[in-house]
């Protein structure tokens, strides 16, 4: 039986998920992501300061540690780190984190659905736009879930070299994906709005599913620039122009805030290391797993 402290804060996850349902999500992160642009040299730096504060975000690291050098807040929180920051793991057969991030939770992909919480997970074929094709390249395979906080590095990088075969978006709803909405709102990453990036690896199909958020509704891709917004109601699949082709390591995109990078991998592809489970704090380039 659960405690009377697991009930009350069960109670108030869910309480603070529920004043979730009504708001305008895509006005409010368009209000969002015009007032991150903002370009206030008296007020930026300031602003950069306390976030940097109450969020403990180590400016050292940043390639420009000085706040007074940003233009908008968004630059800063979109900031690139010094090089050797991040060093990647270099085991021939390392899948390395993509971003900065706590691991929300990874494991298989079973009869078609991902675990989410305790007493909920969602479909594969919702995730990815509900193609058949296309999730059944990765029925019975693996996937992992990493939640980057507002303190954390918000550029993505590729777990493995790959050829981008071709993007979907997804749209949805911009449910915050903090851990406690994680808990107490069925289907999270299959209701919000998504960018599915489709890979071809040595090692088989590899998707990367951006997740966008409340306020976290600009996604970018170093092959189109902004891919969100615009948000429309249908579902947008585009196969590159040109062959994109990137390192193990390499960019592919950033959150204008953050969110949540959800990796899949084909039927008996990727074994997860046992230190990189559920609730496990992970850096881009660190080895959380290994191809098979």
């Amino acid at each position: 039986m659960p405690t009377e402290d697991a009930r009350r804060a069960s109670f108030l996850d869910h309480l603070k998920s529920w004043a979730l349902y009504p708001l305008p999500h895509h006005l409010l992160s368009r209000l969002m992501l015009a007032l991150t642009r903002l370009e206030c040299p008296r007020l930026v730096p300031s602003a950069i300061r306390l976030f940097s504060r109450h969020f403990r975000v180590n400016l050292e690291e940043a390639r420009e540690p000085d706040p007074a050098a940003y233009s908008s807040f968004n630059a800063f929180f979109t900031r690139d780190l010094k090089p050797g920051a991040r060093p990647l793991d270099d085991g021939r057969d390392s899948i390395l984190s993509p971003a900065d991030g706590t691991v929300s939770q990874c494991g298989a992909i079973e009869a078609g659905r991902l675990f989410q919480a305790k007493g909920r997970d969602y479909s594969l074929l919702e995730l990815l736009g509900g193609d058949p094709d296309r999730a059944a390249q990765f029925e019975e395979g693996s996937f992992s879930t990493v939640y980057l906080s507002p303190r954390d590095y918000h550029r993505v990088h590729m777990p493995l070299a790959g050829t981008l075969r071709e993007t979907v978006y997804v749209p949805g709803r911009l449910f915050s994906v903090a851990p406690h909405t994680v808990r107490t709102i069925p289907r999270l990453f299959a209701r919000n709005e998504r960018l599915v990036c489709l890979f071809d690896t040595d090692h088989g199909p590899m998707a990367v599913v951006l997740v966008g958020a409340i306020f976290v509704a600009c996604i970018e891709t170093i092959w189109t620039g902004v891919a969100t917004p615009p948000h429309t109601g249908r579902i947008r699949v585009e196969t590159p122009p040109d062959h994109v082709q990137l390192a193990r390591g390499a960019e592919l995109g950033r959150f204008n805030m953050g969110s949540t990078v959800i990796l899949l991998f084909g039927k008996d592809r990727a074994r997860w290391e046992a230190a990189c489970g559920a609730s496990a704090a992970v850096r881009m380039g660190q080895r959380i797993g290994s191809v098979q």
